[in-house]
């Protein structure tokens, strides 16, 4: 992408339509783990927001889609999350491979209540 987009519908479309629709649903994963969340972009990447603070970026590369930040979780949510750990706060979904947007929408919810609950 030549220009920064100024929003996440225009981040999506500057991707291939088979990568268009992942995204979508990687959003659309996002947004029922965080209905109120708010959406802009940052570090060139879409960012959900919860009370005006960054909850979770994802973006699009050449081979797969990146989450970041994983939160703090037990022993068996960090071993599902395993086989797609890329570093310590990211997490890598080969294009190549079915996606596991349940995944994706149990993680953000960690993230949610994680927020709640520190009362921010």
């Amino acid at each position: 992408m030549a220009d920064q987009p100024a929003t996440i519908d225009e981040y999506i479309s500057a991707f291939p339509a088979d990568v268009q629709i992942i995204l979508e649903k990687v959003r659309r994963s996002i947004r029922r783990a965080a209905p109120t969340a708010g959406e802009t972009i940052s570090y060139q990447m879409p960012t959900i927001t919860l009370n005006g603070r960054y909850l979770v970026y994802f973006a699009a590369w050449k081979h797969h889609i990146a989450l970041y930040p994983v939160p703090a979780s037990d022993e068996a949510f960090e071993r599902e999350l395993a086989p797609y750990r890329a570093a310590k706060g990211t997490v890598r979904f080969l294009l190549r491979k079915p996606i596991p947007y349940d995944l994706i929408e149990r993680w953000v919810a960690l993230l949610v209540r994680q927020r709640v609950d520190s009362g921010e």
